[in-house]
């Protein structure tokens, strides 16, 4: 059932004196995301596209061009996405699908869209498999992806561990098996002297205890934490009450101070190094930024009492921001081929809320628009930057 902000969405559009009511909508998105289930913590980024879309329309729309977003629930599950995509596109007939969540989710989906040459752009999961622009054409990732995060970090681990014993823990799907692949990449033929033990957990697992019990027994120095956000924050707490100090590793999509770091302490997570590629908002540094008082005074306008130290928002808006910019590129011309051209033809585009140095690109040879990424520590207020910005193209040791 289409959500009720959805319907606020479209009420709001009403007043937009640019574009003519009673006119069906010029340009359909469709998406769908995890508002409920075990990552429904992601639900902000849903809400706040909503809420951006609602602002290009008051804005006048696209070359005079209404946006039409339509988002479905899909409880992070795969059958869910599969019935609520087929909606979107026979009886929606949305253009395009943008920023679905979830990797087991839009994998589900990713060959009926390319069979039919929908466009599945800007997928908001950081799977390697988003970039197969040879075999899946018309689907296109935009945060970088999990090998590359994971080959940082294990660059990081080698350069500042001298003996290493390695733990993982890892969602059973292509999310947290991307992790193990980024790992064998840099790790070679070391793979098995330097991890002591590995263990995976299921989206329906109530608890991660027996798994990190099981990995503090090998004896492992150092932990990578490959989960979403629910469990990411179990792991960070239960690390904590184990008394167990090993060197904390975790996945950038899962650093959110409202959403993780909050619910497992914000004392128990000190420590923990993950990557970034956006500004943070708790950051000092960032208090006064051009970029992200442009997205301050958007979050006061349109999604008023949200929770600002959310990661979550900024994502949504930059990721929206690099759609925009797609759809300006089209000039007018709306059809699913010239939409995935554009997506396909981005130059360095700047965004707001990327960190500096850090740009969006494409190519028809390059399905990856953002690939570098830089190191954070949280010191139990803020993450905190450390070292330059690094490329995560280079997969060697």
């Amino acid at each position: 059932m289409r959500l009720y902000f959805l319907m606020k969405s479209l009420i709001a559009v009403l007043c937009a004196p640019a574009i003519a009511w009673g006119q069906p909508a010029d340009i359909r998105i469709g998406n769908t995301s995890a508002y409920t289930g075990p990552a429904a913590a992601f639900a902000a980024v849903p809400r706040t596209e909503a809420a951006f879309f609602r602002m290009v329309n008051d804005q006048g729309g696209v070359a005079g061009h209404r946006i039409d977003f339509i988002s479905y629930d899909d409880a992070y599950s795969p059958p869910k996405a599969v019935e609520m995509v087929r909606k979107l596109v026979e009886d929606d007939k949305v253009s395009f699908l943008f920023s679905g969540l979830g990797t087991a989710t839009n994998a589900a989906v990713q060959k009926y869209l390319n069979t039919r040459k929908v466009p599945q752009l800007f997928v908001a999961t950081g799977a390697d498999r988003w970039g197969d622009y040879q075999h899946f054409p018309w689907t296109m990732g935009y945060q970088p992806s999990y090998r590359t995060e994971a080959r940082i970090l294990m660059k990081y681990m080698l350069r500042e561990v001298p003996e290493v014993r390695l733990a993982i823990l890892y969602q059973n799907d292509d999310f947290g098996k991307d992790f193990l692949a980024g790992a064998a990449e840099i790790l070679g033929d070391r793979y098995a002297r330097i991890v002591a033990a590995q263990a995976s957990y299921e989206t329906t697992d109530p608890t991660i205890d027996g798994q990190l019990l099981a990995l503090q027994a090998s004896g492992a120095n150092v932990l990578l934490v490959a989960a979403t956000a629910k469990f990411a924050a179990l792991a960070i707490k239960r690390v904590h009450d184990l008394d167990w100090h090993p060197m904390f590793l975790l996945t950038g999509v899962s650093s959110s101070a409202a959403s993780v770091i909050g619910p497992a302490g914000p004392q128990n997570a000190i420590g923990i190094i993950t990557t970034g590629y956006m500004k943070d908002p708790a950051d000092p540094a960032f208090a006064d930024d051009p970029g992200l008082n442009e997205w301050r005074a958007f979050m006061a306008r349109y999604m008023p009492g949200a929770d600002l130290r959310e990661g979550a928002y900024v994502f949504a808006y930059g990721v929206s921001k690099v759609m925009l910019q797609v759809l300006r590129q089209c000039e007018g011309d709306f059809s699913q081929e010239m939409i995935m051209k554009q997506a396909a033809n981005l130059h360095g585009v700047e965004n707001p809320v990327l960190l500096p140095g850090i740009t969006v690109s494409t190519s028809p040879t390059n399905y990856h628009p953002v690939q570098a990424l830089q190191l954070e520590r949280w010191d139990g207020s803020t993450w905190v930057r450390f070292g330059g910005v690094i490329d995560g193209t280079d997969p060697s040791p």
